[in-house]
């Protein structure tokens, strides 16, 4: 089935599969955590429109994704099932859908709130369209290092929602995600490498190899590390956060490096890619909860 065959009109499941909301959780979450970690103090209801603001551009930017990669996505068997490949939507109604997602939730934002939330959030959506997914992605290994940036944004817009600015501490949340995210994709990429390969995505596993791939996930924690603490002997957050940053960050360190140290890959289904790429997640929301807990506990 082609995405100019269409065996069925799409329905609502269809354009919620096109934002992505497995994805959503986590750049809801971490934004989320963005506002209740700033100082000062927003309306419940003006909060509540700025985390769906984020909430719809992560879809939009989902959905705007799938419309540019849909004959990718026909070729990979992880996404093969996707409205667009499968024949159920027209690529027309995503991108439409994607467009006006998009174009609504900046607006919304922007009068919500105010203008640097909103141009944030603009910022997040173009920069996941137009950089990650129509430039880098298909043409360098290097897509997800800097395409990281796109899901590094939420923080930012949710500190900027409450104060109008931005300051170190969201920063430092940003370049966590940033950092955060090669390990994690690339501990996904190495288990489905084929799926890359046969869609002629230069996926460092497929480019470079599994060997380098694992190399560079035990580098790039390093600096993740280092991002993940940073807050708390910067005077940013408080003990409370910086135990759980330790404990945490070196249970993922030595995950990543059980990646990093593999010669060969074994055909078991809970191997270490599999479970750093799983624990990665957790990660992630565990710290982010801690940055909030932290920061009410100081309070």
């Amino acid at each position: 089935m082609t995405t100019d065959t269409i065996a069925l009109p799409a329905d609502w499941r269809d354009f919620l599969a096109l934002t992505k909301p497995r994805v959503m959780t986590l750049v809801v979450f971490t934004a989320l955590c963005g506002m209740l970690a700033a100082p000062g103090t927003i309306h419940p209801v003006i909060g509540f429109t700025a985390i769906l603001c984020i909430a719809l551009a992560a879809g939009a930017a989902g959905a705007l994704n799938q419309w540019y990669e849909a004959d990718i996505d026909a070729k990979m068997r992880r996404t093969a099932k996707r409205p667009l490949p499968a024949g159920r939507m027209a690529k027309q109604s995503a991108l439409h859908f994607g467009v006006g997602l998009g174009v609504f939730s900046v607006l919304l934002m922007g009068l919500a709130t105010n203008v640097i939330a909103a141009g944030i959030l603009a910022v997040s959506i173009l920069f996941y369209v137009l950089v990650y997914t129509m430039w880098l992605k298909p043409r360098t290994p290097q897509n997800i290092v800097i395409g990281g940036a796109a899901g590094a944004f939420p923080p930012l817009i949710g500190w900027a929602a409450v104060t109008g600015g931005i300051a170190p501490l969201p920063v430092l949340l940003f370049a966590l995600i940033f950092l955060w995210t090669p390990p994690h994709f690339w501990a996904l990429a190495l288990f489905v490498k084929t799926d890359y390969a046969n869609a002629g995505i230069p996926m460092l596993p497929v480019v470079a190899g599994e060997r380098a791939t694992r190399a560079q996930i035990g580098l790039y924690t390093i600096p993740m590390a280092v991002a993940a603490i940073a807050p708390w002997p910067l005077g940013l957050t408080g003990a409370m956060y910086g135990a759980v940053a330790v404990i945490a960050t070196g249970w993922f360190g030595f995950l990543a490096l059980r990646v990093a140290a593999r010669k060969t890959r074994e055909s078991d289904t809970m191997r270490p890619e599999k479970r750093l790429f799983a624990y990665s997640i957790v990660y992630l929301f565990v710290l982010f909860g801690a940055v909030v807990v932290d920061r009410w506990w100081l309070a």
